[in-house]
């Protein structure tokens, strides 16, 4: 668990799983001899043999209105194609709890893009159907990204997400679809991020002067902020991507904004620099 404070607002990062290795199939172009010529990314984002080390965690962004989880990871008991995610029985609740947060305490659910690694616990499984985790939080889906998985999504296809992990939230009326831009709350608000996904968004917070970016999947590994073209297999559009991490380059570089990674191992979070070398994350 991680605690940063951005002026009035806590945030927590909650784990649900951290990962070594395995994850060319996300980014082939990461091999463990391109690794290793990135110096700063070890022992943090990388182990001295070249492997990516990557987390799957909720991040509790607790404002002075609002107690609202940014992505819920993958979940438990549901089948999914990877084995490693499949029918999970993992603590995450319980670990949620622990930091401070009880499911029933949380107002908001916010999911940067409907992927199989970013909606599991919005809903858990109880006497055979898929209910709300989070009873008496309303869930905020970009209405750009709902849409498109909504006409897009397969019923047969082994990660079923819209029907164990999405629809169950509209049929109890939990769910809004939100502008790309929607403010949630005075210190919370989204940032447009197109290029993983059609209605991807970031997460920028904002209080008493300081700010922090929670990233969402437009940047999947620290690696990818020194090579912006590396552009995950698992984008929607590889082209809107990489135009959207160069841009965000451009906006937090040598900044004093807290940039929180979504798949960014421990330590997690870090400033932007650049240099004639290019950026990389400084913890």
């Amino acid at each position: 668990m991680n605690i940063w404070q951005v002026g009035d607002v806590t945030i927590t990062r909650v784990i649900e799983m951290e990962i070594t290795g395995g994850t060319r199939f996300i980014l082939p172009q990461a091999t463990p001899s391109a690794i290793e010529d990135m110096e700063w990314m070890v022992p943090h984002f990388a182990t001295a043999e070249g492997k990516l080390i990557m987390s799957v965690h909720a991040l509790v962004v607790d404002t002075p209105s609002q107690r609202i989880i940014v992505d819920t990871c993958i979940g438990n008991d549901k089948s999914r194609s990877i084995p490693t995610w499949s029918h999970l029985q993992l603590p995450f609740l319980e670990d949620l709890e622990r930091a401070g947060y009880p499911r029933e305490s949380i107002d908001t659910v916010l999911c940067t893009h409907l992927h199989v690694d970013h909606v599991g616990w919005n809903t858990m499984l109880v006497d055979g159907q898929w209910i709300p985790t989070f009873p008496n939080a309303r869930y905020l889906i970009a209405k750009e990204e709902f849409e498109y998985w909504d006409r897009e999504a397969n019923p047969n296809d082994a990660d079923n997400i819209m029907d164990d992990s999405v629809r169950p939230i509209f049929e109890h009326g939990l769910a809004d679809l939100v502008d790309l831009a929607h403010q949630i709350c005075p210190e919370v608000r989204l940032e447009p991020t197109p290029g993983h996904t059609p209605g991807h968004v970031s997460i920028h917070i904002e209080s008493q002067g300081q700010e922090a970016l929670i990233t969402g999947d437009c940047i999947h590994h620290p690696c990818q902020i020194e090579h912006l073209d590396w552009a995950s297999n698992a984008d929607f559009d590889q082209t809107a991507s990489t135009q959207t991490r160069k841009h965000l380059m451009n906006t937090y570089s040598d900044t004093d904004v807290l940039v929180i990674g979504t798949h960014f191992p421990t330590p997690t979070a870090g400033y932007i620099k650049h240099s004639e070398r290019g950026y990389w994350l400084a913890t």
